[in-house]
């Protein structure tokens, strides 16, 4: 396989392992339109791969693994003309990202270097294992921007962590530590920062060398569980957050956060702090 018409990830194969870094370090591996196709399509690249027995995949930097959307994809979103709302409302990229790692029989492993959010997040939260530093930042910043937790949250969090911590987590839109997101179970397991890659990659190299068809198996019948969440929130919740996009307060929590301060939403009936 090439990979080399990836321009922000980065692909690296030894001994039946690859390693993706996602790279975009001088905006902290945050997610641009091109780098969103991408993270959908390298999942069945790596799928057809006969060379790769399991994937790892990591943000570039010490970081951030991804800082989730790149605020200028969001408010070009939120810019379209209304005859081309439709079509964005039903782009096929957020469902690529999450079901073709859902249906890619290789096992992923999560290095989460450093802060992830938003797509980011997705990433990391819908890999088979996700190996998180122990200070790592990790929050679905949905809410902040006044738009419907959509992407993967539905999906798998209640899965992952119960129903209650997840709709607190998704709600608010607070972050989490990797130890406490080890703790609620979020995630497979928190070390030490310069631990992060080497335990993924030691991993990674034991899936490698296992046996193949037991393993894509196993992950696929497990999937079975997201795949029923797929079909139960996740679409459901695409399309609502592809709608939240054009809202007065999606404008207001992109506001807030390119100027660094709390939004303002428009359709809040109470005053908000400072």
């Amino acid at each position: 396989m090439d990979y080399s018409s990836y321009e922000h990830l980065i692909v690296a194969i030894d001994n039946g392992v690859a390693t993706v870094t996602i790279n975009r370090p001088e905006v902290y591996n945050a997610v641009n339109h091109r780098l969103h196709i991408e993270l959908g399509d390298i999942w069945r690249d790596l799928d057809r791969d006969k060379d790769v027995g399991a994937i790892v995949v990591t943000g570039a930097g010490d970081k951030a693994f991804s800082a989730g959307g790149d605020l200028s994809m969001l408010e070009h979103r939120m810019s379209l003309p209304a005859e081309e709302r439709f079509k964005e409302a039903i782009s096929w990229e957020p469902r690529d990202l999450v079901y073709n790692m859902v249906n890619c029989d290789k096992i992923i492993i999560a290095a989460i270097n450093g802060t992830a959010v938003g797509a980011g997040l997705a990433v990391a939260l819908m890999s088979d294992i996700s190996v998180v530093s122990e200070t790592a930042k990790l929050g679905d910043g949905h809410i902040r921007l006044g738009v419907v937790a959509g992407d993967h949250a539905p999906m798998i969090w209640p899965l992952l962590c119960g129903m209650a911590k997840s709709k607190y987590y998704l709600l608010t839109g607070d972050f989490i530590d990797g130890k406490e997101a080890e703790r609620i179970g979020l995630v497979s397991m928190a070390v030490p920062q310069k631990d992060v890659l080497p335990k993924a990659l030691e991993l990674a190299e034991r899936f490698a060398t296992g046996p193949q068809f037991a393993l894509g198996m196993t992950k696929r019948s497990l999937n079975q569980w997201l795949r029923l969440g797929g079909l139960a929130s996740f679409d459901y919740s695409l399309a609502l957050e592809k709608m939240a996009f054009f809202s007065g307060d999606a404008q207001a929590g992109v506001r807030g956060v390119r100027e660094k301060k709390k939004a303002v939403y428009p359709s809040a009936p109470g005053k908000s702090k400072a």
